[in-house]
């Protein structure tokens, strides 16, 4: 089993996490105003976006010191889900269905097939 990266390594995680919950709100954020003129909300996705790629840039950057581009951009998909379903649930008051929470722990076993030793 590999040893575990350095402390410093996790900061990219965290990085990942809030520019994921920047990109969620600028995506999916603007479906609770659905009689807003769509210009206005692709201006203001563009804007909140433009915070997130301030966080997901160096996250990746940082985070390819420890870990190799695939491994970064499943677990930047790994966090995407577990903060789109918290905002789907809490923002957009959806439930998550038995076949979403199936998917997903579909997903994330192809990530753990991502990190194991290479075959």
């Amino acid at each position: 089993m590999p040893a575990l990266p350095p402390a410093a390594a996790f900061t990219p995680v965290l990085l990942l996490l809030v520019s994921n919950v920047f990109m969620t709100l600028a995506w999916y954020g603007h479906l609770k105003f659905p009689h807003r003129p769509l210009m206005l909300v692709i201006v203001i996705s563009w804007l909140i976006a433009f915070i997130e790629y301030c966080l997901a840039v160096p996250a990746n950057r940082i985070g390819h010191r420890y870990w190799s581009a695939a491994e970064l951009k499943t677990m930047q998909e790994v966090i995407t889900l577990i903060v789109f379903a918290g905002f789907s649930v809490v923002y957009l008051g959806e439930r998550i269905t038995l076949n979403h929470g199936l998917g997903f722990v579909l997903i994330v076993l192809g990530a753990w097939v991502v990190f194991r030793q290479p075959l």
